[in-house]
């Protein structure tokens, strides 16, 4: 029998709605400017191409109720709130018409985002992990089971101190969560416990010290987390 040269560290799991049970994460993947009006403010074209994809590593979650420190190596730490799809099963090279059997449920979710970092990574055309797959950079709230094919909808925003800042309407993707999924499956095997965060809509701005962040979802409850001290 195989043995571990040292004790692996517990897997990242999550809360679930109504019950005491827990939801083990394997992989996060994330889609980038899925709502027009976001892409506008990111200085891109929000035609229909093709979606584009990064990943968070599975321990960057952090729940509801948790301080979130302030990232170590930024001075522009913004908010994204975000639709979470948490997958039960999987597959490689989804159809759209059957995409959403994978569905295990949904939850209200934060991108957080060390913005000097992207926008310098952009310009220099490198990779976006120290921008965006930092530790605690995946706020996210308890997942609420899917009901059957039923598709959430309805209002997406996001308060900081009372202020609102992001607000829109989860029909605003540009592209659906079924056509997520199945595009996804094209690039990746998708497999139980990955959760996919489906883009933000406008109003992203930064966060400082001691800031209080709501964010929710109809249907989906709320998502509060109080930004603390951190690298200066």
């Amino acid at each position: 029998m195989s043995s571990y040269a040292f004790e692996p560290g517990p897997r990242p799991s999550l809360s679930i709605a109504g019950t005491d049970a827990r939801f083990p994460v394997h992989r996060i993947y994330c889609v980038g400017r899925n709502y027009a009006e976001h892409a506008r403010e990111m200085g891109s074209d929000p035609t229909r191409e093709p979606p584009f994809f990064f990943q968070k590593p599975a321990d960057a979650l952090i729940e509801s109720g948790a301080v979130v420190p302030y990232p170590s190596r930024t001075a522009d730490f913004h908010h994204e709130v975000e639709l979470v799809i948490a997958l039960s099963s999987g597959g490689k090279d989804l159809l759209t018409s059957n995409a959403l059997d994978c569905v295990f449920g949904y939850a209200v979710g934060n991108d957080f985002t060390r913005r000097d970092l992207q926008k310098a990574a952009k310009n220099a055309g490198q990779p976006w992990d120290t921008s965006k797959g930092f530790d605690n950079a995946a706020g996210i709230a308890p997942i609420h089971r899917a009901v059957a094919d039923q598709l959430p909808a309805g209002r997406i925003w996001l308060s900081v101190n009372g202020a609102l800042r992001q607000q829109g309407q989860l029909h605003e993707l540009i592209w659906s969560v079924p056509e997520i999924i199945a595009e996804l499956s094209g690039y990746f095997t998708l497999r139980a416990g990955d959760l996919i965060y489906t883009g933000t809509p406008a109003g992203v701005g930064p966060l400082q010290r001691g800031d209080h962040i709501e964010c929710g979802i109809d249907g989906l409850g709320t998502l509060q987390q109080r930004v603390g001290s951190g690298a200066l």
